[in-house]
């Protein structure tokens, strides 16, 4: 990751953050939720209810859209509200072509869209470069869906390749970006149409907002739908939650480049555990796709590991409730290291490995978290 990319400087100074009324440096919170008109009724500025816009979700927007290169951006109230905006601004029947190796939540949300009959879903599972062109099936489809670095297996997906062949199929393809961040990878400049955040993962970074972001590489009929989509369904985010946005990604780059730095170092020393029968890091030159992941993610690989414990479902959760400095809780990209046993809070169908234990890695002493996962692993 270079220090001289401008994104830098733009997250730092919150693109720009400085108030022009008034010469403040940091960013404003605005929480109205109506705006006035003048004496003919056209309204004064930008906006005119906050369930459409308003002048922090706005800025926010902005900024995410910087720094991922996109020509717009729409912020949600959650990342499965993101999600659900793409799926239901896509036309009736549609045809979607998702990764298996996901987010659990979003296969939830498309599975029981096609269990009523919204779209047409098939999965594909990224183990090699032609699972997709095999998934299509020799057919069309209007949105692919890819998540890379994918939660909590971490796979990668080429994001160029994925890119190539749906547009050929006249698909629109969206990347999952949570997990990289933008600050390790740029989907939009790969090909993608759409990145899509659980920002109350990285981009918030201290696990005190909740929210999602959908960021367009053009404004284009489709983004219109995605925009009618949040309006209609009331799906906007909070201004105090956006203006918190703004406040963390002003340290998005070292946060990120910090948590990474110590995830690398944490999975390479536990490669080598006598208990671990494997850790998965897009990082490590053992993972499959690591020359994908280095050319892909800038040498900054995330703060997300995970690895298989040698034994069982039981072995994996006395692990996780044996942790003292990781803290056993859902989510991942914030300041403080969580641990979680994925399977034991996961759907009954999940395929995610019974003896599987995720990691975020946050920004405490790298010394303090891997003696506390050696202890908790000896429990």
């Amino acid at each position: 990751m270079s220090i001289d990319d401008p994104r830098r400087t733009a997250a730092a100074q919150a693109h720009p953050g400085i108030d022009p009324r008034n010469g403040a440096v940091a960013p404003a919170l605005q929480p109205a939720t109506t705006f006035a008109r003048g004496p003919d009724g056209e309204l004064r500025g930008d906006h005119m209810y906050a369930r459409y816009s308003a002048p922090t979700q706005r800025h926010f927007e902005e900024l995410i859209a910087k720094l991922e290169g996109g020509a717009d951006a729409r912020a949600f109230s959650s990342g499965l509200a993101a999600a659900a905006a793409m799926i239901e601004s896509l036309p009736p029947n549609a045809r979607v072509i998702a990764q298996k190796s996901s987010y659990f939540g979003v296969q939830a949300l498309m599975s029981a869209r096609a269990q009523n009959g919204r779209i047409k879903l098939s999965f594909f599972e990224p183990a090699h470069e032609d699972a997709i062109t095999e998934a299509l099936n020799g057919g069309d489809a209007d949105l692919i869906w890819i998540e890379t670095p994918a939660n909590p297996l971490l796979d990668v997906v080429d994001i160029s390749a994925a890119a190539k062949i749906a547009h050929q199929t006249g698909a629109k393809l969206i990347v999952d970006s949570t997990a990289a961040t933008p600050v390790a990878t740029q989907p939009l400049a790969l090909g993608a149409d759409l990145v899509m955040h659980s920002a109350t993962k990285y981009l918030s970074g201290h696990g005190d907002v909740l929210a999602g972001v959908l960021v367009a590489r053009a404004k284009d009929d489709f983004w219109a739908r995605v925009d009618a989509e949040r309006r209609i369904s009331g799906a906007n985010l909070g201004a105090f939650e956006a203006w918190l946005l703004i406040r963390s990604l002003r340290t998005l780059f070292v946060r990120v480049e910090a948590q990474s730095a110590s995830a690398l170092a944490l999975a390479q020393m536990l490669e080598a555990h006598p208990r671990i029968e494997r850790v998965l890091y897009p990082g490590l030159v053992s993972h499959p796709r690591h020359s994908l992941a280095r050319k892909q993610m800038n040498g900054v690989y995330g703060g997300m590991a995970s690895i298989l414990i040698k034994g069982d479902f039981d072995t994996a959760a006395r692990m996780t409730a044996a942790a003292r400095v990781f803290i056993a809780a859902t989510s991942f990209g914030a300041t403080e290291s969580l641990i979680e046993h994925r399977r034991a809070i996961e759907h009954e169908g999940s395929t995610t490995p019974p003896n599987l234990v995720r990691l975020s890695v946050g920004l405490e002493a790298r010394a303090d978290l891997l003696s506390d996962l050696e202890q908790a692993l000896e429990a």
